[in-house]
């Protein structure tokens, strides 16, 4: 039999929560974040959950390629735009929206030629000081656009860089206010934090479009403040194993390498087929939890790399087969979110979504898959 270890992805629950961000944003339409192949899930499995966007937001051709054989007729977006001035052809063939967010961007679209003028999302640096144009060159660059044949609407957008922390939006969302008074056209500013902690009581911040990212894949944008149960969001990805093996530990004995771990009395430990060659995460430390047959119980010792170890004292009836959890949906409805796992770990749920790997099985539970 193939080794015991799959992720599952829950179609209903990326459906759940993109209601979840629709709902936290009235009026405004959705963008569904699928970048990162669907931040790890496969566009192809996601896609089922996602129909009820108003859109796809994404990264690059080919995946909005795939988006379009899987029969999208709607907007797709790609959020950094072009790259190089022949991508505009295939934009032009598969009617994408794109991003420009510096000079080169419009000098390309100048010069392409196409029957049919593309939509635009130009964007603002409003703060974040990644991609877009600064103020003071914000209102050209829309000059430049719309006098354009090539171009047809153009939409105006910033992304936030603190809207789950305590510097909060208002510094972004005035210097965007400022910079696109006047101008016509669509806006677009939040994005997972500011959709669900600003947007329902801010028709400023929630715009024409939000782009819901990580909250739509069952991760909290604001933990450990809140979790997901706070914003009644579930796990989309679920990461499941097996007991492969059962040892007996006896007062001071230790576990696996560099002997972390030390019994302090006798006790059973689990032996789980996961490990960081898998996509869990190798700094995970002793307490990490995870759950054995919908128990939750915590890791012992360092991650190996195609093993864990796992204490079964709150699990007694537990014995090879047992079911684990690593993060999401487990047995008897018991939830592991993927946020509690990656805060053990010093990283984020995103990392640990988009790190899963390539050995390991994927399916979903969407119907027919």
């Amino acid at each position: 039999m193939p080794r015991p270890i799959q992720a599952l992805i829950h179609s209903a629950a990326l459906a759940d929560n993109l209601r979840v961000a629709r709902a936290a944003a009235p009026d405004a339409k959705v963008w569904a974040i699928v970048k990162a192949n669907a931040y790890g899930h496969g566009i192809e499995r996601a896609y089922p959950g996602l129909q009820g966007a108003d859109g796809f937001a994404l990264l690059d051709l080919a995946e909005a390629e795939k988006v379009r054989a899987l029969g999208w007729r709607g907007p797709i977006l790609l959020l950094e735009g072009v790259f190089e001035p022949r991508d505009l052809e295939l934009c032009s063939r598969l009617n994408l929206w794109h991003v420009v967010h510096h000079d080169a961007q419009i000098d390309w679209i100048a010069t392409h030629k196409t029957t049919w003028p593309h939509r635009v999302f130009l964007k603002l640096n409003s703060g974040m000081n990644r991609l877009g144009f600064t103020p003071a060159a914000f209102r050209h660059a829309w000059m430049r656009l719309s006098g354009l044949t090539q171009v047809d609407d153009i939409s105006l957008m910033t992304h936030f860089a603190d809207a789950d922390g305590p510097r909060g939006i208002e510094h972004q969302l005035a210097v965007f206010e400022a910079a696109t008074e006047g101008l016509p056209g669509e806006r677009s500013l939040a994005n997972s934090a500011a959709t669900l902690i600003h947007a329902r009581t801010r028709a400023a911040v929630r715009g024409d479009w939000v782009r819901p990212g990580i909250a739509v894949y069952g991760s909290s944008p604001d933990f450990p403040h809140h979790d997901i149960a706070h914003w009644g969001l579930h796990p989309t990805m679920t990461l499941r194993s097996r007991l492969i093996a059962v040892q007996t530990l006896e007062a001071g004995a230790t576990v696996g390498y560099g002997s972390v771990f030390r019994a302090e009395a006798p006790m059973r430990v689990g032996v789980v087929a996961c490990g960081y060659a898998d996509g869990y995460p190798r700094h995970c430390p002793n307490g990490t939890p995870v759950l054995v047959d919908g128990v939750r119980t915590r890791l012992v010792g360092r991650v190996s790399m195609d093993m864990i170890t796992v204490d079964l004292t709150p699990v007694p009836t537990a014995a090879v087969g047992s079911e684990v959890t690593l993060w999401g949906q487990g047995p008897s409805g018991a939830v592991l979110p993927i946020d509690e796992v990656a805060r053990a770990a010093g990283t984020i749920g995103y990392e640990l979504m988009c790190a899963l790997a390539p050995r390991v099985p994927v399916t979903s539970d969407a119907p027919g898959d």
